[in-house]
């Protein structure tokens, strides 16, 4: 018999379907709304979406999701999430400056959203994504999810801050899992490849000074959000990448043979410091190799794109 005390057990049964709330459904979570529509089991499962912009109302709900307008930096807006979903999906990143003043390594965001979901019955499952930077530099040692954190950056401590709010929730009684991400790409997505960085002739630094990266296909990103929100197991972190263990520099000239463009300048890291922007010096700062093998074995996903060269080329495997 289900419990009273389940988002499910409460209710009559023709209502006792999955209902799922994804929190910031940009590029990535429009994928998963794209997959759900096509999926078998669409017409099980009700998916509602969080959105701060009313603009935005008629895209979700042609995408087959029941937009529901509330700002994640506006906490008394979040308050009609209370006892909605079964299954909840934050895709959505802190703010850019923190909560500001002494709190900057705070996410005001995740702990408001936790604060809603406490109000009523707490959902079955939640997964967070969170982003590999909460590692910090490596020094390209090969990295397992059991590794310390050791954010270098204010944004990846806000990241380390909102995992720690997720794990109160699973403390509660939620499966609460958190995906670590590194860079998305895809050919279909804004920014997605690093082609305009190569027409822009953007350097990259010499192989002595050069650091490891990884990547996730932002299509094989949105089955891995979902495959946590089934099997992910409860104070659980996954990473979500693929197999490739590139450096930064063979990652750019890969891209640019596969597109017939020159490749990048090679420069010392003395030179990059005074030639390149803050943001880009940091993504140059962290080197790690990260190992995938739990998201395989315990998600059992089986990536369309395990490398960047079928995800820059588009030849999925089969």
């Amino acid at each position: 018999m289900p419990s009273i005390q389940s988002p499910l057990g409460a209710l009559p049964a023709r209502f006792r379907r999955e209902r799922l709330l994804i929190v910031g459904c940009g590029d990535v979570g429009q994928r998963i709304l794209r997959d759900l529509q096509s999926g078998p089991g669409a017409a099980r499962m009700r998916v509602m979406a969080l959105t701060s912009s009313p603009s935005r109302v008629a895209g979700l709900r042609a995408l087959g999701a029941r937009p529901i307008v509330g700002n994640l930096d506006d906490a008394p807006s979040l308050r009609r999430l209370a006892g909605l979903a079964t299954r909840v999906l934050h895709l959505a990143p802190p703010p850019v400056e923190g909560a500001g003043g002494n709190a900057w390594w705070l996410d005001p965001r995740t702990i408001a959203l936790a604060r809603a979901l406490r109000l009523r019955s707490l959902p079955v499952s939640l997964v967070y994504a969170s982003t590999s930077g909460v590692y910090g530099d490596c020094q390209g040692a090969l990295v397992p999810e059991t590794r310390a954190v050791a954010p270098g950056t204010p944004r990846a401590q806000r990241r380390v801050n909102a995992e720690t709010a997720v794990r109160h929730l699973g403390r509660a009684g939620v499966r609460a899992s958190v995906l670590r991400i590194p860079g998305i790409y895809a050919p279909d997505r804004e920014g997605g490849t690093p082609e305009a960085r190569l027409r822009r002739g953007t350097p990259v630094l010499v192989a002595e000074d050069d650091v490891f990266t990884n990547h996730i296909h932002a299509d094989d990103l949105a089955r891995a959000c979902m495959a946590a929100v089934w099997k992910g197991l409860s104070q659980r972190t996954y990473n979500v990448s693929d197999a490739t263990h590139l450096k930064m520099g063979d990652y750019f000239d890969l891209a640019a043979d596969l597109y017939g463009l020159p490749r990048p300048p090679r420069v010392p890291r003395t030179a990059a410091q005074e030639q390149l922007s803050l943001m880009l010096l940091s993504f140059m700062s962290e080197s790690r190799r990260l190992d995938n093998q739990r998201m395989v074995r315990e998600l059992g996903l089986r990536l369309r794109y395990p490398s960047v060269a079928e995800g820059l080329s588009g030849q999925p495997q089969r």
